[in-house]
């Protein structure tokens, strides 16, 4: 297992380019995220929110520049190094993702059985310190058809935090729930994260709820990093990209169209046909 040094960033981004063959994704990208913080990367969707998570965690590689976590280039880890490192990281996927057919005990249980030598007694006292922490303790036996979304999303939550991670990513994790439940996980990534020492990025276009939460803020638009802040600053920012997403104005410069060809030269095409 790769040892992780003591620096006061667990996680740099320097200079990250990312192209889809010729499609560019990420454009330059560079940012630094400090140990024990919940810093969240947001704008709109398709923005590169996602595709930046997929380079810290090593499932893509950068086009040009560097991801390093704990000092170590991820892209330069071997096969071994990189599964080491994969293995003190928890990622919440998009709407949990729970295993259909598993339980939710067996869905907290998982990585404990795959990646530990641990007694099943000790997994069992584990599994169940997971699903209180969440408050579904009550709730081990049922299966992810019998539960509401926002507990599914506490369940996949447990499962995230089951070996202890270092470093937590999630992507959306508000999307699709209502506000009590919207609050009740925002409560828990706090949480959560003091409690075990980690170190937290939330990928998210739910402003409210991130800037509740939140140590730090980078801000993306079109593959790029345009602002960055604690909550407060965001918040009173004069910029108008950070205003427009802030307040949800549909005017501004950050586009709701794709680009495209001239619309007027479209529909006279079309009339032609």
């Amino acid at each position: 297992m790769p040892t992780i040094p003591a620096t006061d960033n667990l996680v740099e981004v320097e200079n990250v380019n990312f192209a889809y063959d010729t499609r560019q994704i990420l454009k330059g990208v560079s940012l630094n995220i400090r140990r024990g913080q919940v810093v969240a990367i947001m704008g709109l969707s398709g923005c590169g929110k996602t595709t930046l998570l997929r380079l810290i965690g090593g499932a893509l590689r950068p086009t040009r520049g560097e991801v390093r976590i704990g000092g170590k280039a991820v892209s330069r880890l071997n096969h071994e190094e990189l599964y080491a490192l994969r293995r003190r990281m928890g990622m919440l996927f998009q709407f949990g993702a729970l295993f259909t057919d598993m339980s939710c005990y067996d869905n907290v249980a998982f990585q404990m059985r795959e990646h530990t030598d641990l007694a099943e007694e000790l997994i069992d006292d584990l599994v169940l310190m997971k699903l209180q922490a969440v408050g579904l303790r009550g709730a081990h036996a049922l299966m992810p058809a019998e539960l509401s979304g926002g507990m599914a999303r506490r369940v996949a939550l447990a499962r995230t935090t089951a070996l202890d991670p270092m470093l937590i990513m999630y992507d959306e994790p508000f999307a699709g729930l209502d506000p009590v439940s919207m609050g009740v996980i925002g409560q828990l990534i706090r949480h959560l994260n003091d409690a075990l020492g980690a170190t937290s990025i939330i990928v998210t276009h739910d402003v409210a709820e991130a800037l509740g939460l939140v140590d730090y803020v980078y801000f993306m638009s079109e593959g790029a990093i345009v602002t960055q802040g604690v909550p407060d600053e965001l918040r009173a920012s004069d910029k108008p990209f950070v205003r427009q997403f802030v307040h949800g104005e549909t005017d501004g410069p950050m586009p709701f169209h794709y680009p495209a060809e001239d619309y007027a030269r479209d529909l006279q095409a079309t009339e032609g046909v």
